[in-house]
């Protein structure tokens, strides 16, 4: 039983779902959840996106457009078995991995040819959830893409057949970080304790905000009493950036960062677009500096992945 800040590759290697969220837990507020974009070309060509956002400190690697039914992350060696991608992640940046899944709610469901399309292999389903496990994820994040149409009545739902299936071995994460296709969840309507409360009943051991300042109406006064709601409810809190913003200045980075950790929040993501595929760089590492100090963020990066 250790904080997340002390644990090493071997601790995380096969960590069980109750001591992950232990560890995430007992390294208050100090967690940061970088997402990347499975199947875009990397940043360094030859290097996935997410061993950079590692290399920058991450703690936990959130993939977002990976399908199931089609495992692929860009940047791999070519070698390595599609069935094998999500554990040779793991290998060689000895982080938790988690991946993205959307819950679309038949009312809204749109056809469109944007790069954020649907694809069955990403969507919230019990089977899907499954074989993520199976592939060596060990967190699912319940979410929506832009346009998609996910709905927190549909996350819901999906959590729920999810939680049956897997509960007891997936960490599982749940809520919005922008509208998702659905304007009326969106700006300060985006989630309320109604929803949360729904979502915390379902199975959620996570449920995800907006970082204050990412959406409009969602001030650190907001955010806060939303997270103090889900803490009462026992389940813990994770601030998103969502919105792009990952590609804003450092220095909007380090407000973000510092009012999602006066808000409460028990873990902080940042997003997968500050280029299309990940959060810049040196945003990821002064995201870690600011909720953390240099200690903790050179500690992360300099612990060999063999330790």
């Amino acid at each position: 039983m250790k904080r997340y800040l002390d644990c090493s590759a071997s601790d995380l290697a096969n960590i069980s779902k109750d001591d992950l969220i232990y560890a995430i837990r007992a390294s208050e507020g100090r967690i940061l959840v970088s997402e990347a974009i499975a199947v875009t070309q990397p940043l360094l060509n030859n290097v996935t996106n997410a061993e950079l956002a590692a290399s920058q400190g991450a703690d936990i690697l959130l993939l977002n457009l990976f399908d199931v039914n089609q495992p692929h992350i860009a940047g791999l060696p070519a070698d390595v078995p599609p069935e094998e991608a999500i554990r040779e992640l793991q290998r060689l940046t000895g982080r938790v991995i988690g991946v993205n899944l959307e819950a679309v709610d038949p009312a809204f469901a749109t056809t469109h040819n944007e790069f954020w399309q649907m694809t069955a292999g990403r969507a919230a389903t019990a089977e899907n959830a499954r074989k993520l496990y199976e592939l060596g994820a060990r967190m699912v994040v319940l979410t929506g893409n832009p346009n998609n149409g996910v709905s927190n009545q549909a996350i819901a739902e999906a959590l729920k057949h999810i939680r049956d299936e897997v509960g007891d071995k997936l960490v599982l994460v749940t809520g919005k970080m922008h509208g998702a296709g659905i304007v009326r969840e969106s700006g300060s309507q985006l989630i309320t304790e109604q929803d949360i409360a729904l979502f915390i009943e379902n199975g959620a051991d996570i449920v995800l905000l907006p970082a204050p300042g990412t959406i409009p109406g969602m001030s650190q006064e907001k955010v806060a009493a939303l997270i103090a709601f889900t803490q009462q409810q026992g389940a813990l809190a994770m601030t998103a950036i969502g919105t792009s913003q990952e590609g804003a200045d450092v220095q909007t980075l380090r407000q973000i960062a510092l009012m999602s950790k006066m808000a409460g929040a028990d873990l902080h993501h940042i997003g997968d677009t500050g280029y299309l595929g990940l959060a810049l760089p040196e945003n990821i590492f002064a995201y870690s500096v600011a909720i953390r100090g240099v200690r903790h963020t050179y500690t992360r990066i300099a612990r060999s992945v063999n330790r």
